[in-house]
């Protein structure tokens, strides 16, 4: 059973699907473990200690000969996977709906892609979500950005030369990142408040400190979607939101957009005329814009000035901290392929009937099978 470890080929990743404590655990499970070269050195970890770990090292079609398994951050390039065994899985972040012409690729090399963004948040598979465990970091990086770019300090000071206001801070879309977002910012001494359409996520807001700015007079609309996602809400719920979101954000020194709907464009939050309305020298972080931004202006990859607000618009805010966010994503992965690993196999199993398989499996056979993908094509 050969695990091949890719090194990452899109622009600016620097994160790597497997570490040298993730490397140790597959050799422990009989799995033999083979690393392109250089695969670790954007996220700090010299191919030494992938050596040391008992890995071997290699080029990217050595790696790739006869092995079973396809480990990625990212989905790889079909064109660099020249060689590679029929049958065997890519197990990475694959973003299928952005990236469906590559899918196509993967189901004509006759590889089982599995896409671990697809993974069910259910209590088993929580340990495997690549999501959560990214937007967390992501959401921390998102207020240091902020207050980088931010002129003033974040929490209140009292000097003999005057007091120093608290910042105010809005988060808008309490998923993981927005939650981990509210408690950062709480604890640079912000003043924080957050809206969400899910109104069970009131009580989370609160729990951590912060104001919970939400639509009381639309009832009846929880914006609660399969998996605990977001979804889109009414007209109704629409204009009564903007409404509420644009006399709060008037007041606000930082905003901080975190909304996405799978499958989806990034829903539009902030209109051009609510950025106006800031007060200059204010600062907007959108870590939505690789979706489309939930904010109007916002540029993938600048920072831009509109109004005199800063819009932060980073790409791949996950990669930004790559040691960290590769420590987990090495472990999400580890611990889907474990928790089906079958001894007397060597390998592991994906029972066709199990619902995380259901879920993440995008193609088997030569074929797309995942039903996700096949209802948005048609």
């Amino acid at each position: 059973m050969k695990i091949a470890v890719l090194g990452e080929g899109a622009e600016g990743e620097r994160r790597v699907s497997a570490t040298p404590e993730t490397v140790k655990k597959f050799i422990g499970l009989g799995a033999t473990v083979a690393v392109e070269k250089g695969a670790g050195t954007g996220a700090t970890i010299a191919d030494q200690a992938y050596a040391e770990s008992g890995a071997e090292l290699g080029t990217r079609a050595a790696v790739l000969k006869d092995a079973d398994i396809l480990l990625g951050v990212q989905g790889p390039d079909p064109k660099s996977l020249k060689g590679v065994k029929p049958g065997a899985w890519i197990v990475a972040g694959l973003n299928p709906f952005g990236e469906r012409a590559r899918v196509d690729e993967y189901a004509k090399l006759g590889v089982e892609a599995l896409a671990m963004e697809f993974m069910p948040r259910i209590t088993r598979a929580q340990s495997m979500d690549i999501l959560s465990s990214q937007s967390n970091l992501a959401g921390y990086k998102a207020v240091l950005d902020a207050a980088g770019e931010y002129g003033k300090a974040f929490p209140m000071m009292m000097t003999a030369a005057g007091t120093v206001s608290a910042a105010r801070v809005f988060i808008m879309g309490v998923g993981v990142a927005g939650l981990q977002a509210i408690a950062t910012a709480r604890r640079l001494g912000a003043q924080v408040s957050a809206s969400d359409v899910r109104a069970a996520t009131k009580e989370q807001i609160e729990s951590l400190g912060a104001k919970a700015i939400f639509v009381e007079s639309v009832k009846g609309i929880e914006g609660e979607g399969t998996g605990g996602y977001a979804t889109e809400m009414s007209d109704e719920y629409k204009a009564a939101q903007a409404e509420l979101v644009s006399s709060h954000i008037a007041k606000q020194d930082i905003v901080i957009t975190t909304a996405l709907i799978p499958g989806r464009a990034a829903p539009r939050l902030i209109s051009d005329a609510q950025i106006a309305s800031m007060k200059p020298g204010s600062v907007i972080v959108d870590l939505a814009v690789e979706q489309g931004g939930n904010v109007e202006g916002a540029v993938a990859g600048e920072i831009v000035e509109k109004h005199g607000v800063k819009i932060v618009g980073h790409k791949n805010v996950p990669s930004r901290l790559a040691a960290d966010t590769s420590a987990l994503f090495s472990r999400n992965l580890f611990n889907f392929l474990s928790a089906f690993w079958d001894k007397e196999a060597g390998r592991p199993v994906l029972p066709d009937d199990d619902e995380i398989t259901q879920a993440i499996r995008l193609t088997q056979g030569g074929k797309v099978v995942n039903a996700r993908l096949l209802e948005a094509g048609a």
